[in-house]
């Protein structure tokens, strides 16, 4: 019975076949991104002498700039259009459903989506493999049987990913279970305490607490440990602080709007602060990686500049995993940016139809849907570099982060992030339009 009634969620509504389309495309992104990270790092652990440790506690920092925002990914493509599957179990519950019949359908669905997306991901890493194998390191390629992981992790991840979205789709169904009438109306408003904040802060500080005394750790297990405490919280905490700023800078907007599409826009947001950030989320790992990379550049400035041959093998592998990792930075945020942006529009559908009807024009509707991406996304971008600086002030010195080099790389990104999520907005015109016209 309940496979049965499962199937018949799975069926397209009002969204379209789209609306199961997109959490199975993020999952497949997110397993062959992951796939991709951790296999290229696994050919560093093979390496046992001296500079082996070094190219390891730079492994161990790109690692952490790019597994945690895929793990960010993942959490929030098993939230993709989970207004569409709460509503239609809230109906279920208000028709007489059991809490467990409930919670088994929501499971069942996210799981299968998840499944089936990050089965396609392995598919897509087994077909990259010959291509990351060519990459050179040392002065000489990976190879692919280096960047190649055990058959045994290749068949555990589609099992790992299906898991977490089985654990969002739980965590996500206490208000369907609790209180139906609530989800289906869309009564329910988010909370967030300002408690995020001084969480957030405290983080930020015990990150700088460890960058200022990594120089005297006692054993490199402990510095790459150090590394990777200091990186992955203050990425994490990213995630607990920015809706919070976003909601508090947005009812002010809400109270000084003057037009149509101010008001929307602020209204959006404050809809669902969570939501506003998983929109621009991916250009605030893009920022912090920002920091990081014109810090780098600059850094091999130094190098380049004094060191002899070994030297400079290192400053242009350094600057590979540079380059490599934000390449892999803008994939996730291209991913992310178009994805989540997609997906809001069909959660939204029935708002802007509604607003169709009343007779408010698309372009009002669009501008209002730019200036609730847009908005939140400076805030984000300006906010993520800066506790990028201060997690990397005290291995560095405001010398290196000011530097020519390092503002320059520094700008050059955070214009392409920003960029990425406007051709994101213009390319999910057609999304809106269709959407507002159903």
């Amino acid at each position: 019975m309940i496979a049965r009634v499962a199937w018949l969620l799975a069926r397209p509504g009002t969204a379209g076949a789209a609306a199961s389309a997109l959490p199975v495309t993020a999952f497949g992104i997110v397993t062959a991104l992951l796939l991709t990270v951790i296999g290229g790092a696994q050919a560093f652990w093979t390496w046992t002498d001296d500079e082996g440790v070094l190219y390891q506690a730079l492994a161990v920092i790109a690692l952490v700039l790019l597994v945690v925002p895929l793990v960010s990914l993942g959490g929030a493509a098993a939230r993709l259009s989970a207004r569409r599957r709460d509503d239609r179990l809230a109906t279920l519950r208000l028709l007489g459903a059991t809490p467990a019949a409930v919670s088994a359908l929501a499971v069942i669905e996210s799981a299968v989506l998840a499944a089936v997306g990050a089965v396609a991901g392995v598919v897509v890493y087994l077909a990259v493999v010959p291509l990351l194998g060519l990459i050179e390191f040392r002065g000489e390629p990976l190879s692919a049987s280096g960047v190649l992981l055990p058959w045994p992790v290749l068949v555990a991840v589609p099992f790992g990913i299906a898991a977490l979205a089985a654990l969002s789709a739980v965590l996500g169904l206490r208000q369907v279970v609790i209180s139906p009438l609530g989800v289906r109306t869309r009564q329910e408003a988010p909370r967030l305490h300002w408690v995020r904040v001084v969480i957030g802060v405290g983080v930020v500080a015990l990150a700088f607490g460890l960058m200022a005394v990594l120089r005297v750790a006692p054993t490199t297990m402990v510095i790459l440990g150090m590394l990777a405490v200091a990186f992955g919280a203050s990425l994490a905490v990213l995630n607990l602080i920015g809706p919070w700023v976003i909601r508090l800078v947005a009812r002010g907007q809400a109270s000084r709007a003057k037009t149509p599409a101010r008001l929307l826009a602020a209204r959006t947001v404050l809809e669902s602060p969570k939501g506003a950030w998983r929109q621009v989320g991916g250009v605030a790992m893009t920022s912090f990686m920002a920091v990081f990379a014109g810090t780098g550049v600059a850094v091999l400035g130094v190098m380049g500049a004094e060191g002899d041959a070994e030297s400079q093998l290192l400053v242009t592998d350094i600057r590979t995993g540079i380059l490599i990792t934000v390449v892999g930075s803008f994939l996730m945020v291209a991913c992310s940016v178009g994805v989540n942006q997609a997906a809001g529009i069909l959660d939204r559908g029935e708002l802007y139809r509604s607003l169709d009807m009343l007779g408010m024009p698309v372009a009002t509707m669009d501008a209002a849907r730019r200036r609730a991406v847009m908005s939140p996304l400076r805030i984000t971008a300006i906010g993520s570099a800066v506790t990028a600086a201060i997690v990397m002030l005290p291995l560095t010195g405001i010398t290196l982060i000011v530097a020519p080099e390092s503002l320059l790389v520094i700008a050059g990104v955070l214009a392409a992030g920003i960029g990425i999520v406007w051709l994101g907005l213009l390319a999910t015109r057609p999304v809106l339009e269709r959407a507002a016209s159903a």
